[in-house]
């Protein structure tokens, strides 16, 4: 039977358990080649560099160095710089979004999924917010669960995973979780989520630096377009 006018599949990947969708937001709910995570970067490192004195160089390595030890850079300029938070989210995420475009075919997909529609960033509110905005899709997301919902505990690091669960009161094995960047899958898996790694072909959908490959018994699907998955699955 059709789904708000749009017929449903009667074969493909079978998520007829899921009723809690939960999407990350940078490079999944946009295309990658848009360079938006690109002009993030970019400015992490000069914040880093201002507020630290440091060298570009410099503050490039620190920046890495605290992703890699803490899942995100802000938490480790928290953790050992002192760094306010709200400062450096709005400073960093201030960025031009003249790149992205309204996704219209994706919205569509994201209307024919039933339950709820989530967000999952260790960004910011605000940055979604403007993200969703400028794609099309505000309509489409029921909440948005950033890097202050996860009480400043990143993905992927478990506890981001279960405060989550904890705060929307969802059943895991009744969740999907849709990422570019492969580790961050791997604690979903472990609560029981069903896993989808949308490999961009960018260095982050291969978990970021400095990481090696993640096994590839946490993913359960591997693809290269999320609107044109979402449309071939069994509901």
């Amino acid at each position: 039977m059709p789904r708000n006018g749009i017929p449903i599949p009667e074969k493909g990947p079978d998520f007829r358990h899921v009723d809690t969708w939960i999407f990350d937001l940078d490079n999944t709910l946009y295309r990658s080649d848009s360079a938006l995570f690109a002009q993030i970067e970019t400015r992490m490192t000069d914040y880093i560099a201002r507020h630290l004195k440091l060298t570009d160089e410099e503050a490039h390595r620190l920046q890495h160095i605290y992703y890699r030890d803490y899942g995100s850079t802000l938490c480790g300029l928290i953790e050992h710089d002192g760094v306010d938070p709200e400062h450096f989210l709005f400073d960093v995420h201030d960025i031009d979004l003249s790149a992205l475009k309204s996704n219209a075919a994706l919205g569509e997909a994201l209307a024919r999924l039933p339950g709820r529609h989530y967000v999952f960033t260790n960004g910011c509110r605000k940055h979604a917010e403007r993200v969703l905005e400028r794609v099309g899709l505000t309509g489409s997301i029921d909440d948005i669960w950033d890097i202050r919902t996860l009480g400043f505990v990143p993905k992927p690091q478990p506890g981001a995973y279960d405060r989550i669960v904890e705060f929307a009161g969802f059943a895991p094995h009744n969740a999907a979780m849709f990422e570019d960047m492969a580790r961050n899958l791997m604690p979903a898996y472990a609560l029981g989520m069903t896993t989808v790694w949308i490999n961009d072909g960018s260095s982050w959908s291969h978990q970021g630096p400095e990481y090696p490959p993640v096994a590839r018994r946490y993913i359960h699907h591997e693809i290269d377009d999320l609107g044109e998955f979402l449309q071939t699955i069994r509901l």
